[in-house]
């Protein structure tokens, strides 16, 4: 059976991450069943690069490392129209001003090929989920996305292979690992600005941390979580947002002292045929399991109406554990054209 062909659109740090790896498969034993070749690649200002043959990761690397972009000019919308590739992987920025575009288009250009697609992108599941997930169904491609929330950690393989038969009525956690780390250096005394800038200096923060710090990155996560896990057909804007950019160090150790910590928590739930939204910041008791996330850590509850309640938390991410999500869903992929192979039997020879 042929490689599965990928297209990587953007070559952040994720891409990068996720190259790295694949050129140093051989210290991941258990990469060894991945059978992918990366066909080309393209990026928002650092060129493209593309050969039917396959590119070598670590040419690839060498290429960037090397001279900072790539030789070619492709776009990546005009890529995934006209390239011959199996998957998409789609990395590029999230633009919450373009409200999950280009990347909405781009895995729509995909899927209407029946190009399977793999995102870090949370962009197309919070606007789009319901139009790409049923153009998905209809072409007969997949479009996963395991990599859109707490990095790699399996939230929707989870759902999808081992929550078989249960509802989802509830779904809350803390999402957002800027202000995690923000909050926790305002507990250490720090104010507002000095502990965003401690967070830049981790790579934690973006350098415009806006997105972060007033909600809207949290609300497109718990977005991304609700329309896939409760069908909830929601968007971003639909989030009752609450961030963190008023809070002053006093409020932060005034709750600390009395045996609270301020956390930003994110809640979608059932209510009649609807699902409500909310990010907002809450006083938490130093027992809750919420209270206990620290630094660029996440945790995430879901209450299901068979199994109860089930907490999934993350401990120290990191590039690696994102990249994973990316590969987790390829193996997912390769798994499905082993079953349709075999579904379909040894092919018959023909006639003369």
């Amino acid at each position: 059976m042929a490689p599965l062909r990928l297209l990587l659109a953007g070559f952040g740090s994720v891409g990068r991450r996720f190259v790295e790896l694949l050129a140093d498969r051989p210290a991941y034993p258990g990469l060894d069943g991945l059978d992918v070749v990366i066909v080309a690649l393209t990026t928002g200002s650092h060129g493209a690069w593309s050969d039917p043959s396959g590119l070598a990761p670590a040419a690839i690397l060498e290429q960037y490392r090397g001279h900072g972009g790539f030789p070619g000019t492709l776009d990546t919308l005009e890529a995934a129209a006209t390239l011959e590739y199996d998957v998409l992987l789609e990395l590029s920025p999230l633009s919450i001003a373009g409200r999950g575009e280009p990347a909405i288009s781009h895995v729509r250009a995909a899927l209407d090929r029946g190009r399977h697609v793999v995102s870090a992108n949370k962009g197309p599941v919070a606007w789009a989920w319901r139009e790409l997930d049923g153009l998905a169904r209809t072409r007969g491609a997949r479009f996963l996305h395991e990599a859109t929330v707490m990095d790699g950690a399996p939230v929707f393989n989870l759902a999808r292979h081992c929550l078989r038969g249960n509802s989802v009525l509830r779904l809350d956690g803390v999402l957002n690992s800027t202000t995690n780390v923000v909050l926790g250096a305002m507990e250490q005394g720090l104010d507002l600005a000095a502990a965003v800038a401690r967070a830049q200096a981790m790579g934690i923060a973006e350098a415009d941390p806006r997105a972060d710090l007033e909600g809207w990155d949290a609300a497109v996560k718990l977005t991304a979580l609700a329309n896939v896990l409760m069908a909830a057909g929601l968007t971003p804007e639909a989030v009752d947002r609450q961030g963190i950019e008023h809070l002053t160090r006093h409020e932060v150790a005034s709750a600390l002292a009395r045996g609270q910590r301020i956390k930003l928590v994110c809640e979608a739930f059932r209510d009649g045929g609807t699902v409500r939204a909310s990010v907002s910041v809450r006083h938490l008791e130093l027992e809750h399991p919420f209270a206990r996330v620290a630094g660029a850590g996440s945790i995430l509850r879901l209450h299901t109406d068979l199994l109860g309640r089930l907490i999934l938390a993350e401990e120290e991410p990191d590039l690696s554990t994102t990249a994973y999500g990316l590969i987790a869903d390829l193996f997912t992929l390769s798994e499905d054209r082993v079953t349709a192979a075999s579904a379909a039997g040894p092919a018959r020879p023909r006639r003369s």
